[in-house]
């Protein structure tokens, strides 16, 4: 067995965005540095992601310096949004699931650029501080933990082997495979490589390099696999068979949902252990 190591970082500036894969990034105590600290939402403040809008799919959000955001889009060209002043704009009220926090507005130009792109209106929102915006979810959660616009914690872990076992349950299924599945269906913050397949569902503490984090739950999912991110196609797969084979409390998991213990810094290559 190799040694388990990280073999991906990933962020994704704009929630449901495309996002990048940089060779390392700091850990905030609300999750990777930059990572979905912006959200498209309706006019009333409802979040929009690609489980209504596939085509969130095929847009791109990169970082700029000190916070901003470079959107593109197929046929929508690029725009760059410098992080707005919550003293100059204010800020408004943005609903997740049933989660109500405070963002600040973009502003007309990244509004209308969404807007247009997505065929439908939407504003681009921003979470100014994390540290008193959202809190995560009690139930699985200390006092003072804190998360971004990202589902609900602060950060996604998935394990390559378990990957490669669920396209092999897809491969062996009942039915035209689908596949195989890429892990960006998955959209995960960090990837880990050389454990057991499924063995996250035993973790309840583990450290990634210099950083250690609680295993809070696994990760449910939802519609949002089922759409190739490079085309915002939707297929069957993974729920056909994660509802066969990864079914738990009502719905069906894959990942783990981490919160860091302290920040730090993670890099590609880093060392993985289990703490507990």
């Amino acid at each position: 067995m190799p040694i388990p190591v990280l073999t991906a970082v990933r962020r994704y500036p704009v929630k449901s965005m495309a996002g990048d894969a940089p060779g390392e990034a700091a850990v905030e105590p609300w999750g990777l540095a930059g990572d979905r600290r912006w959200m498209a939402v309706r006019p009333d403040g409802r979040f929009l992601t690609q489980r209504q809008l596939p085509r969130l799919a095929l847009a791109s959000a990169r970082l700029l310096p000190g916070g901003g955001v470079r959107i593109t889009g197929p046929g929508a060209g690029a725009l760059e949004v410098p992080v707005p002043d919550p003293a100059e704009r204010g800020t408004v009220r943005v609903t997740l699931f049933r989660d109500g926090a405070e963002a600040v507005p973009a502003g007309p130009d990244a509004d209308s650029w969404l807007s247009d792109y997505l065929g439908t209106s939407a504003r681009l929102v921003h979470m100014d501080d994390p540290a008193v915006r959202r809190p995560v979810d009690p139930d699985y959660a200390r006092p003072g933990d804190r998360v971004s616009f990202a589902d609900g914690f602060p950060l996604l872990l998935t394990a390559q082997s378990s990957l490669d076992a669920l396209n092999a349950l897809i491969s062996a299924g009942d039915y035209a495979p689908e596949g195989p599945l890429p892990m960006n269906r998955f959209r995960p913050n960090v990837v880990v490589d050389g454990t057991d397949p499924w063995a996250e569902d035993g973790w309840r503490r583990i450290r990634l390099g210099e950083v250690a984090f609680r295993v809070a739950k696994p990760c449910g999912r939802c519609v949002v696999t089922t759409t190739d991110q490079r085309a915002g196609v939707r297929g069957r797969e993974p729920l056909h068979t994660l509802g066969r084979h990864r079914r738990r409390d009502g719905g069906v998991v894959f990942g783990q949902n981490l919160v860091p213990e302290h920040t730090g810094v993670l890099r590609v290559g880093d060392p993985f252990e289990i703490l507990d």
